[in-house]
């Protein structure tokens, strides 16, 4: 009895012990189970994910590309609709100031005086020119010398833009070379004792040793008056250029290429004009009219 009660307990030791073991491996068969499906279902919701993002961004991106195509129409139609306005004001702005323009021609009389209209015109179109580029300092005066007269005219005006003011008419010489009553011709080349045509700008005035008090005038244009300084071409006064000259010789005196005044205005006209005015020295020499910068 006592052997079977030991036999039995022994039994039951190893049934014991055994079991546990069982459902060890059971229970790692079902983890690894499980852990392989969790990883699949991890993958599959992955690329699901991952196509959703791919879907949406691109149709994020065909909108965005749309909204982009309907941008750029809708701004090429503003342009479109905005150019005429633009031209209009531009075209707006030219008339008002060709307007003002021509009152001053008008209010100033100038007709009357000699100068044409067209020569006016020719000298406000360089001289806005000139002051867009920053280059005078005083737009407000002009002072215009007409070549294409009789050099017996009172052919030189210094015009108050902003007053509306003929300040000054008078005569002015041109270069020994240039013509004897009427000037046919011009040069920039030093020594030629020519007048030199197109738009100058005046600087300050200076003492010479033989003109007295003159100022000095600044060519702009490249190839017609660029030499003016190099050449000593100031304006200045001058016995031979006044009316007791022409009743004695029958027409004005001549200069060495300068631009030269009355000595009895000489020094009214030069304060006048002193300090980064325009002056234009004109003729219808076909090169000048068909070549300047300031005109073309």
């Amino acid at each position: 009895m006592k052997l079977l009660l030991q036999n039995y307990g022994k039994e039951l030791h190893h049934s014991h012990i055994g079991m546990p073991v069982i459902r060890k491996t059971e229970d790692s068969n079902l983890n690894s189970a499980t852990k392989r499906r969790h990883l699949q279902n991890t993958i599959n919701l992955q690329f699901r994910i991952n196509r959703l993002s791919f879907n949406y961004l691109f149709r994020c991106s065909t909108k965005f590309l749309l909204y982009l195509r309907y941008m750029k129409l809708i701004i090429t139609g503003l342009l479109l609709l905005l150019i005429p306005i633009v031209n209009n004001a531009r075209v707006g702005e030219f008339e008002t100031g060709r307007a003002i323009y021509n009152d001053v021609y008008a209010a100033v009389k100038l007709a009357e005086t000699g100068l044409t209209r067209n020569i006016f015109d020719l000298a406000i179109k360089g001289l806005k020119k000139l002051d867009s580029n920053g280059k005078l300092q005083n737009p407000n005066i002009v002072t215009i010398a007409d070549y294409s007269q009789s050099s017996n005219n009172k052919r030189l005006y210094v015009i108050d833009l902003k007053n509306k003011k003929l300040l000054f008419n008078t005569y002015v010489a041109h270069g020994r070379n240039t013509g004897d009553e009427y000037a046919k011709s011009f040069s920039n080349v030093e020594g030629s004792l020519k007048s030199s045509l197109g738009f100058y700008i005046t600087e300050h005035p200076i003492i010479g040793s033989h003109t007295g008090f003159a100022l000095l005038i600044n060519g702009v244009e490249k190839g017609f008056n660029d030499n003016a300084i190099k050449r000593a071409i100031i304006i200045h006064g001058a016995d031979y250029a006044s009316e007791n000259y022409i009743r004695k010789t029958g027409r004005l005196g001549r200069s060495w290429g300068c631009p030269a005044l009355p000595t009895v205005l000489n020094k009214l006209i030069i304060e006048s004009i002193k300090g980064g005015t325009c002056l234009f020295v004109y003729n219808p020499d076909k090169k000048y009219i068909c070549s300047s910068s300031l005109l073309n």
